[in-house]
């Protein structure tokens, strides 16, 4: 029998990379995950796992390298720091119990926090669905009229999550873009799912011709 492990990042206002996106293991397989924090260098971090339909859960901390795991976690799961800003999470025989999304996180303080606190009751986390929309037809013929001298608008839609606590940024060959950047300040509710939405918008000239990515994070 096999399973698939889905991995995520969480940030306080952190660039973390984290990797393999998805594990698909056997019984007693060895599954390893690994973090990697881009422009910090923070002592504490974090190792996270939410099974479908449940709250996140803290599986261990990490501070100058010492793991702390929860009670739940004490066995089972291994967690190294391999330099200052890489870690990892191994789950050393992986069972059926173990299919989950796990995500990471890093800080600068110690932030042991539940996401219960965060949610209503009998109201599951959910992450969000991240798409980017190109320029409109209406956009793109604009500009075609007055010889391309105004930008084009890239939108970042990151919708149906819950809760509200996640932001969005743009990307270019893996640095923040702030230049042309605007975002919405807050989610917004759709009241008949109860879930969020939040956009952001990129501004480029129309002969730009480089390849950007937009990230979410929980915050």
């Amino acid at each position: 029998q096999s399973w698939t492990i889905n991995t995520s990042s969480v940030c306080e206002s952190v660039l973390i990379t984290q990797w393999p996106r998805y594990i698909p293991c056997n019984a007693t397989d060895r599954a390893e995950i690994h973090c990697y924090q881009n422009d910090t260098d923070y002592e504490y971090l974090y190792w996270y796992r939410q099974l479908k339909g449940k709250e996140i859960q803290l599986i261990v901390y990490l501070l100058a390298g010492n793991p702390n795991f929860e009670s739940d976690f004490a066995t089972g799961f291994e967690a190294v720091r391999s330099n200052t800003k890489q870690w990892s999470l191994t789950i050393t025989s992986v069972q059926e119990k173990d299919e989950a999304v796990y995500l990471c996180a890093a800080s600068h303080t110690l932030i042991v926090f539940s996401y219960r606190l965060l949610t209503e009751a009998g109201k599951n986390i959910t992450l969000p669905i991240v798409k980017i929309i190109q320029p409109s037809a209406n956009e793109c013929r604009e500009q075609k009229s007055q010889k391309g001298k105004r930008r084009k608008t890239l939108v970042c839609v990151a919708s149906d999550f819950y809760p509200d606590h996640v932001s969005v940024f743009w990307e270019l060959n893996k640095q923040s873009i702030t230049d042309g950047v605007a975002t919405d300040p807050a989610a917004k509710m759709d009241a008949a799912t109860g879930n969020y939405t939040i956009t952001s918008r990129l501004r480029v000239l129309p002969w730009w011709s480089q390849t950007v990515s937009c990230k979410e994070c929980l915050t």
